[in-house]
C-alpha cells in the first residue's frame, strides 16, 4: 500500500496498536518484519500510520505476536478494513486535521463521556455560543472562517441527536454554565439547549455546583470516548500546543478514575436539571 502524507488520528492508533502488541511480544521491529515477509522501513510505516495494512497482515501480526485477545484482533482488522469517508471529509484541507479526527472518533466511538469546566461541551453548543466562542480565540479569522467551524462543531452533534445517538454522559462546574460567552439571550438559549438534550434517554448532564467543597479538580476536562474494546478507548484533551490524543492503558485508567471522581463529587442528574432551570430564569 502506498505510504500515507498525513494519517488520520485513527490510522495512526491502528499502527501504535500493532506496535504495543509487537513490544508485548518481546520482538523487534527487524524480526516482526522478517516473519512478515517485509522489511524494517515499511514495518516502521506501517507502526507509524503512514503506510496502510491489509486484514490478512494484521492477523498474521497478531499470531506471530501470540495475541488472543478475539475481540481486539478483529476491532484492529475494523480499523484498517473500514473505508467510511464521513462527513467529515469535506472540510479535509479547509480546517485543521484535529477537526477532522475528532469527528471521526465521535463516528466510531461506543460511548461519550466529558467533563466541562470553563466551556459547555461542544456537542451541547449553540450556534450562536459556538460562534462567540470561536471569534473571541480567533480575532484575526474573517467571519467565513468563524463560520467554516461553527458549521463543523454543529454537524458533530449528529452522535448524539442523529438516527443511531451514542450514549452520552457529561459533568459540567457551573462556572461554565454562568460564564457568558455570548449575551444574555445567547446564554439563556444555551442553557435552554442543555435542559433539551438532557431529557434524552441517552443522555446523562451533570453538574459540578461552585457551593461543593473539596473541589480541585479545575484542571480535569477532558472527552472520553469508547473503542470498540476497551483498550481502544481515547482520551481527547485541550493542550496549549493544540489537541492531545491519549491512548496508553495507564494514562486511560488515571482518566477513567478522574472521570468517576467528578461524577461522584456531581449534583445527580435532576438536581442538576433544577440548577439549569434556576440559572436560566436568572438571565
Amino acid at each position: 500500500m502506498p505510504a500515507r502524507r498525513n494519517p488520520t488520528a485513527r490510522q495512526v492508533r491502528l499502527g501504535a496498536e500493532l506496535r504495543r502488541l509487537r513490544e508485548a511480544a518481546g520482538l523487534k521491529a527487524t524480526e516482526a518484519a522478517a516473519r512478515l515477509g517485509t522489511n524494517s522501513v515499511q514495518m516502521s510505516q506501517i507502526e507509524s500510520g503512514i503506510a496502510g495494512v491489509s486484514e490478512e497482515r494484521v492477523r498474521r501480526l497478531a499470531a506471530n505476536y501470540a495475541c488472543t485477545d478475539g475481540a481486539l484482533i478483529d476491532a484492529l482488522v475494523a480499523m484498517t478494513t473500514d473505508r467510511t469517508r464521513g462527513w467529515w471529509e469535506e472540510y479535509r484541507g479547509t480546517l485543521p486535521a484535529a477537526y477532522q479526527d475528532l469527528a471521526e472518533l465521535d463516528h466510531h466511538a461506543r460511548f461519550r463521556k466529558d467533563v466541562a469546566v470553563i466551556h459547555v461541551p461542544g456537542l451541547l453548543q449553540t450556534e450562536d455560543y459556538a460562534r462567540a466562542l470561536f471569534a473571541y480565540m480567533n480575532p484575526e479569522f474573517p467571519e467565513s472562517e468563524v463560520a467554516l467551524r461553527v458549521e463543523h462543531r454543529m454537524k458533530r452533534r449528529v452522535v448524539i441527536e442523529g438516527s443511531d445517538p451514542i450514549p452520552y454522559e457529561t459533568v459540567i462546574h457551573e462556572a461554565a454554565l454562568r460564564i457568558r460567552v455570548a449575551g444574555r439571550a445567547a446564554s439563556r438559549a444555551q442553557l435552554n439547549r442543555v435542559l433539551e438534550v438532557s431529557e434524552a434517554g441517552h443522555v446523562t448532564v451533570q453538574v459540578v455546583p461552585f457551593a461543593l467543597d473539596d473541589f480541585a479538580g479545575a484542571g480535569s476536562a477532558m472527552a472520553h470516548l469508547g473503542g470498540a474494546v476497551p483498550r481502544l478507548d481515547t482520551v481527547v484533551r485541550d493542550a496549549p500546543h493544540g489537541t492531545a490524543f491519549i491512548d496508553s492503558e495507564a494514562q486511560l485508567e488515571h482518566f477513567r478514575r478522574l472521570f468517576r471522581r467528578v461524577r461522584g463529587q456531581a449534583l445527580s442528574p435532576e438536581r442538576s436539571r433544577d440548577l439549569i432551570h434556576q440559572l436560566a430564569k436568572e438571565l
